[in-house]
């Protein structure tokens, strides 16, 4: 047994064994039982290393934004910046006050509104492609031979996305919203209602580990490119809890509503936790806790 792999095997043992205990500790927002958890750990030699429920899926939901991210500055680089800003919200995710002090500019592209903005990029380069470009590209990065959307997820998006509607219109006012809203919102949707697991995940996230430069144009601005989204979720990608999880993990990641997080050690792995209780910010309570256990175990940091 490697030593990665007997470290997965460990940190899902310790989590398992102290779910009631982690979860009766933290800030969390309900009183539910503990849950099922699962960790996958994917390195770029192609190794897969995994422990506990990662063959459940779940939704991806905000997770997707960071997929979203990358095809938008792909298909129009710092240009997306002019729309959407880089700093942390300091305002719940699904916040309209900041789109009212920036005058329909949204703080970060992993917030609501941000994320919306990221969306109405996509409509407008992808075109009749935009519903499908998040997920054919997360199929894509996982060798998944089909995405599955969870039907709850994009119906309760489409029927229920009035708060959403409401900053795409406030954007729109101040002419940061170019398309139409109900295309804006499919594409969003569709994206939120990728169903995944653990194990797929990992390997998906397997182009963000991608950061050293190569000394050709192409591979530089990737490896660039890579670089500022790893310090958006350094930063933004745990909602108000991201300097919590910068100081007790050390690794950019994104997390989302249906108990996963995504998380980089650039140029080593990509690593993916899945839980459904969450903490009063919204992350995976068990999920977190993994992460910690596994960073310091692997002595995995990019501050050192």
């Amino acid at each position: 047994m490697t030593d990665l792999a007997r470290i997965v095997a460990e940190v899902t043992e310790e989590i398992t064994a102290n779910a009631a205990e982690i979860e009766a500790a933290a800030e969390a927002g309900h009183d539910y039982p503990p849950d099922w958890f699962g960790m996958a750990v994917a390195t770029p030699d192609g190794a897969l290393y995994h422990g506990g429920y990662s063959h459940i899926r779940f939704p991806l939901q905000s997770i997707a934004k960071v997929f979203a991210l990358e095809l938008a500055l792909e298909a129009c680089g710092d240009q997306l910046f002019k729309r959407v800003g880089r700093e942390p919200s300091g305002d719940p995710f699904n916040s309209i006050v900041d789109l009212e002090r920036n005058k329909g500019v949204p703080r970060n592209p992993f917030i609501n509104a941000g994320a919306l903005v990221v969306c109405d990029i996509l409509v407008e380069h992808k075109g009749d492609d935009c519903a499908r470009a998040v997920v054919d590209f997360v199929g894509r990065e996982a060798g998944l031979a089909e995405v599955i959307l969870n039907q709850d997820v994009l119906e309760t998006g489409r029927t229920g996305g009035d708060l959403n509607r409401a900053m795409m219109s406030f954007a729109k006012h101040h002419g940061n919203l170019h398309c139409e809203i109900d295309d804006v919102m499919e594409a969003y949707v569709h994206q939120c209602a990728i169903e995944i697991d653990a194990k797929s995940l990992a390997k998906a996230g397997l182009f963000l580990t991608r950061t050293a430069r190569t000394g050709d144009a192409e591979g530089d601005k990737r490896a660039k490119r890579t670089r500022r989204l790893l310090s958006l979720m350094t930063t933004s990608g745990q909602y108000d809890g991201s300097g919590d999880f910068a100081y007790r993990v050390g690794l950019p990641a994104k997390s989302g509503v249906g108990g996963g997080i995504l998380a980089i050690v650039p140029q080593v792995a990509s690593i993916a936790v899945w839980s459904n209780n969450l903490d009063r910010q919204g992350n995976s309570i068990l999920g977190v806790r993994a992460l910690e256990l596994l960073a310091d175990k692997a002595d995995w940091s990019v501050f050192g």
